[in-house]
């Protein structure tokens, strides 16, 4: 249209690097020509509308580093236990966003100054606090490249910084957490954060484990600020020990759930064998990005050799190219990698025992002898067919930034002081064993 300023527009100019939303002009020239609507409405299943403001908030929706996490599982491979948990990364952030907002709303009701460049800069933060994710989210982290998904998330912040002319500083410091206000670090990232809030009332709705809902809106208007650091008044107290109560629960019905735990280290067999493989000279019908991880070494040191070329490649990755590359691996001369592909795509899943002590080595064994018989795979290749391994949990953690309870008279103290319920402050260790389920012996 003639006269329109987003005609023709480029999703990134060469010179500046501005990212133009596919469909939208930029903040800049809306605001310029006084067509800005106020904000943009999303219709979230678990909370209903939500508002984004047109702006930098938008905008960053909009960009590609973010549009990547509708690609990527909120709950990696939990879908094979409960079918609807399909949600993504994107509608993650967008809820903890939502969150954020109303928790800011709290505390300014409350007497507690929050600039306005400060409740955005949180939101941004908030917004971009997953954007390091790789893969399959948590599955992947340390098989693709070896760096953790909060450091990816500040040097990608870092990244969109540059490209928006610095209007992510404040919300990079509120992110490090070495901004004055910590209650404001405290609601991206503590026990009491609008990350926490989101994923538990999110993957409940999603798994329909109900286990896991909590009064998360309570909990938010319960909220206060004492002494800089972030509070909860209280009455709310009961609010707190069922969301810790749900989170225990959740994360040994769902995150923690014997058959996911078996997909997802079946899915790291798989992706470390393909690995083995492209070492010795094999190659595959796979996408460039995962190309890349596949064929080079994942050490730290190299990615500190080259950041921008890692970042390049890894924010071109999601979990497609390892659905695509499962099915291409399915049908590979090596049998090994077949079976394990195979046996993930076609939901054909690893038998997973649980216990609270250490498996047996003579036990151990014994299975391998039935797995090697059964399968006739190799004594190499059964390290890849039966693993064993730990995993911990625990209700409430004492060891940093205890939840602290506002009393009515002043007082603050840290929740393990302030509850007559006993909570299970003690880290709770169960041991596993994986491996193919046997046919022929009827287990």
């Amino acid at each position: 249209m003639e006269g329109d300023p987003c005609a023709g527009a480029e999703k990134r100019t060469q010179e500046s690097g501005e990212y133009y939303p596919n469909g939208f002009c930029s903040f800049a020239a809306t605001q310029k020509h006084g067509r800005m609507s106020k904000n943009k409405i999303f219709n979230d299943p678990v909370y209903g509308f939500v508002n984004i403001p047109y702006g930098i908030l938008f905008d960053l929706v909009e960009h590609p580093y973010f549009q990547r996490l509708r690609r990527i599982k909120q709950v990696s491979l939990t879908h094979y236990v409960y079918p609807g948990a399909l949600h993504t990364r994107f509608h993650h952030a967008l809820g903890a966003m939502h969150l954020m907002g109303q928790a800011i709303e709290t505390l300014r009701s409350k007497g507690v100054t929050i600039e306005a460049e400060e409740a955005e800069a949180a939101r941004i933060a908030i917004l971009l606090h997953d954007i390091g994710h790789g893969p399959f989210s948590h599955t992947l982290e340390h098989s693709l490249l070896n760096v953790h998904h909060e450091e990816l998330s500040l040097l990608l912040m870092e990244k969109l910084n540059e490209a928006f002319g610095g209007a992510l500083d404040l919300a990079i410091r509120i992110f490090r957490g070495d901004y004055p206000k910590k209650f404001l670090h405290q609601l991206i990232s503590g026990q009491l954060d609008m990350d926490r809030m989101d994923y538990l009332n999110r993957d409940s709705f999603f798994t329909g484990v109900y286990e896991g809902v909590i009064g998360y809106d309570r909990i938010i208007k319960m909220l206060a600020v004492s002494g800089g650091e972030l509070v909860v008044e209280e009455k709310g107290i009961y609010s707190i020990e069922k969301f810790l109560m749900a989170r225990r629960l959740m994360y040994w019905q769902v995150y923690l759930h014997k058959t996911v735990l078996a997909a997802e280290q079946m899915l790291i067999r798989a992706v470390r064998r393909a690995r083995q493989l492209v070492a010795a000279g094999q190659t595959f019908h796979i996408s460039k990005p995962l190309a890349f991880f596949l064929h080079n070494e994942f050490s730290r040191e190299a990615f500190e050799a080259d950041k921008d070329r890692w970042l390049e490649y890894f924010t071109r990755l999601d979990d497609y190219d390892i659905v695509s590359a499962l099915k291409e691996f399915s049908g590979a001369a090596d049998r090994l990698l077949s079976f394990l592909s195979a046996s993930i795509v076609d939901r054909r899943l690893f038998r997973l025992e649980l216990k609270n002590h250490p498996f047996a080595e003579e036990y151990r064994e014994e299975v391998c002898r039935r797995i090697g018989k059964e399968f006739g795979f190799s004594e190499a290749e059964l390290e890849f067919l039966v693993f064993g391994g730990e995993e911990t949990n625990s209700e409430y953690s004492t060891s940093k930034d205890e939840i602290k309870i506002l009393f009515k008279d002043g007082r603050v103290l840290p929740m393990s002081e302030s509850s007559d319920y006993g909570m299970q402050s003690k880290i709770v260790t169960k041991y596993y064993l994986c491996y193919p389920k046997i046919r022929r012996s009827g287990r």
